[in-house]
């Protein structure tokens, strides 16, 4: 009995909003941390490249994961690696694409943040028993990934700007006093709305359906939001002005039309990842962005629907 009630505790606190009473200043510092680390992750899943996920040529994610055999942190996880990971590696590759772009969504939008922290954990625990001792490589990025994620674990970073903040306010039915919805609407319909201004820009006078869009971010500093082609970067447009009309509108049914659009648009990029064809011009990176448009605008409609509790997991637990 003692130790049910300690897993149902636990996984309570893990699913709850956090840092539901932090100051504002640790709140914002933690936000901004949460999202640093979640474009780490929206970048990093640009080269997780499907069907063979470099299979093939031996590099990208296969070359990484091979290092884990070639170059050993730890040899019972590099047993594992060349016994299970690589005789199967195509599940493996699709499994780390879903990790990794929940990763980013989750961390991005501020949603479960102690659930992603603990995968986050997982994950960079993993990459450093495979690649930290690969010649080149500096084993204390590792260890400072995996930090991170803890200091997210524990802190205070989904009460600012954060789905979980409009969870919190779910719980408690306080929502009135402190509108969290519209600083996560405004501030994602802003962003939204640039970076399609930007692509838009930068489409002028390609083919509106071109297969590489135009790329927002670069590899030299290794961040951005994806590529899209005229007709991803209108339908990007599109999702962010709803975003915002929904804030100056106060109708919440606006940032429902959002999220459809984003889920719709994900799946469309999703689907043509395996092929050099895709309609909206996208990438993996894309599709994850696509995905946090969903997330937000749901958890905006969510927050004005009728004693609604977003997502909650039925705790408000500290």
């Amino acid at each position: 009995m003692i130790v049910t009630f300690s897993i149902v505790t636990s996984s309570r606190w893990i699913l709850s909003p956090t840092g539901q009473a932090a100051p504002r200043g640790a709140g914002i510092a933690g936000a901004a941390l949460r999202i640093l680390v979640g474009l780490l992750w929206l970048y990093n899943v640009s080269w997780k490249r499907a069907p063979d996920f470099g299979q093939d040529s031996g590099k990208g994610l296969f070359g990484f994961t091979q290092d884990a055999v070639d170059h050993p942190v730890f040899p019972p996880f590099s047993w594992l690696v060349e016994h299970l990971v690589l005789p199967n590696f195509a599940v493996f590759g699709w499994s780390v694409l879903v990790i990794e772009s929940a990763l980013a969504v989750l961390l991005l939008t501020g949603t479960y943040v102690r659930l992603a922290a603990l995968v986050g954990i997982a994950q960079s625990l993993a990459i450093g028993l495979s690649v930290a001792q690969t010649p080149g490589e500096w084993p204390w990025s590792y260890w400072l990934m995996i930090s991170v994620h803890v200091a997210l674990l524990f802190g205070t970073s989904g009460s600012v700007f954060a789905v979980d903040a409009v969870r919190a306010e779910g719980i408690r039915a306080d929502s009135a006093s402190h509108p969290a919805w519209r600083s996560l609407a405004l501030g994602w319909g802003g962003v939204i709305s640039v970076a399609a201004i930007v692509a838009l820009l930068m489409s002028i006078g390609d083919s509106p359906f071109t297969s590489s869009g135009a790329r927002l971010g670069g590899p030299g500093l290794s961040i951005g939001l994806g590529s899209y082609n005229l007709a991803g970067s209108i339908l990007l447009l599109v999702c962010g002005v709803s975003l915002l009309t929904a804030v100056l509108t106060r109708r919440h049914a606006l940032a429902i039309g959002a999220a459809g659009a984003g889920a719709v648009a994900a799946v469309v990029v999703y689907a043509q990842s395996a092929s050099s064809a895709s309609i909206l011009g996208g990438t993996n990176t894309s599709a994850a962005f696509f995905v946090c448009i969903a997330v937000i605008g749901a958890a905006v409609w969510s927050a004005g629907q009728p004693n609604s509790t977003p997502w909650a997991s039925g705790s408000s637990v500290e």
